[in-house]
């Protein structure tokens, strides 16, 4: 007896963010920037209020909003670990380090965004899944 041949699976057509898409992401990786507004806590409230506004209605906010958290929470932490090996005398350099990395990171991030391609930050925890 001749078994059915199964069918193979539909491709499945990639969601196209929408330009308000595109632009509304793109924010919420820019809106890190915000560290130099407010030097504390800038980088996690410019973000975190984009995604809270547009998450429900945005998919595409809603994936690159939880990405720029979760770099900017892991870069609060990298930083301050280098703050701490200040004492040591590596922290200076970290320090550096680090900031140049994170403005050319959300940079990048941002680009890819206002294109519509998801970007995925090396170096991060994810904490918000």
């Amino acid at each position: 007896m001749d078994e059915p041949i199964p069918t193979p699976p539909a491709e499945v057509i990639p969601r196209v963010p929408s330009k308000d898409e595109q632009t509304m992401g793109m924010l919420c990786h820019l809106s890190a920037l915000g560290m130099f507004v407010v030097p504390a806590m800038g980088h996690l409230i410019g973000p975190l209020i984009v995604w809270m506004l547009k998450r429900e209605t945005m998919p595409f906010v809603e994936s690159e909003g939880k990405e720029a958290l979760n770099f900017n929470l892991s870069m609060t932490i990298y930083l301050a670990v280098s703050a701490l090996l200040i004492c040591v005398g590596v922290g200076i350099v970290m320090l550096l380090a680090l900031a140049v990395t994170h403005v050319v990171l959300v940079v990048l991030a941002s680009i890819d965004a206002a294109n519509g391609k998801s970007y995925r930050y090396p170096f991060t925890i994810r904490f918000i899944k």
